[in-house]
């Protein structure tokens, strides 16, 4: 019998141990910065429920449905049209960001950098931006979403083109191909199919996105939730949540079935 304990079991080094209290720390930190309050969160349970008594049954006036549905029909417009316009303009913009295609080094960090630029400012932060530049509206929503694609997409898509099979491209370009002839007839087929799967991925971030840009005036069902919340109209409220939730969820199933549809006709 040895006394030697499985590696999981290992006793920390003091280096580890200390670093293992310097995140302890840190994470407790980060608690006290947020407000966390066990009294807080023992005071949530009545007071939900006191929500959730005052908002059920949900408004399901003929009106209100009319209304909310046709909110509802705005945000699905500012969501597509954004996303494709994206999708579209992310295309030469990840061609310009992958590394090894056609453009030098320097311009595809500089590229990447202002891609992390534009994921690192929230989509509602340049529904703001927007706001300012071009009035309230679905335009402003729709702007914001084709950014927020293009910082999404954009890496992506740079990163499948960069991991595509470099075999074809090396037969064409000893050839004698030019470089864009070798990205249009090898790189960018080889990796159409992630293409897809990643822009099925920004259509479905897209429409949950366009769905709080209301709160900002950047159109959509947005406004409605607010003003419900600000009203205290509780039962409007609802109905606007369980809309989304149903559109929402059901652009992720369509999503996801069309991924799957997509990978299994490559293997």
């Amino acid at each position: 019998m040895t006394d030697i304990a499985p590696a999981r079991f290992e006793r920390p080094s003091a280096l580890s141990f200390l670093g293992y209290v310097f995140g302890l720390v840190i994470i407790f930190w980060c608690l006290a910065g947020a407000g966390f309050s066990v009294e807080k969160v023992a005071s949530a349970p009545p007071r939900f429920a006191d929500f959730a008594s005052r908002a059920f049954p949900p408004n399901l006036a003929p009106d209100v449905l009319v209304r909310l549905g046709w909110k509802m029909v705005e945000t699905l417009q500012i969501a597509i049209a954004g996303a494709v316009i994206g999708v579209i303009l992310s295309v030469p913009v990840a061609l310009v960001a992958a590394r090894g295609l056609i453009a030098p080094p320097w311009v595809n960090q500089i590229v990447r950098t202002a891609l992390g630029f534009i994921r690192a400012v929230p989509d509602i932060a340049w529904a703001l931006v927007f706001v300012v530049a071009v009035g309230l509206g679905p335009f402003a929503g729709m702007l914001a979403i084709v950014i927020d694609t293009i910082g999404f997409c954009g890496r992506f898509f740079a990163d499948d083109m960069e991991a595509t099979e470099k075999g074809p491209a090396e037969s064409l370009t000893a050839t004698g191909a030019r470089k864009i002839d070798v990205v249009a007839c090898a790189t960018i087929p080889a990796a159409m199919p992630a293409f897809i799967s990643t822009s099925l991925y920004a259509l479905e971030k897209a429409v949950r996105s366009s769905t709080i840009l209301g709160l900002v005036g950047a159109g959509g069902i947005g406004i409605e939730l607010k003003v419900g919340f600000d009203l205290f109209d509780y039962p409007t409220a609802m109905t606007v949540i369980l809309m989304i939730s149903v559109v929402v969820i059901g652009i992720e199933q369509v999503s996801g079935w069309t991924r799957t549809k997509i990978i299994g006709e490559q293997q």
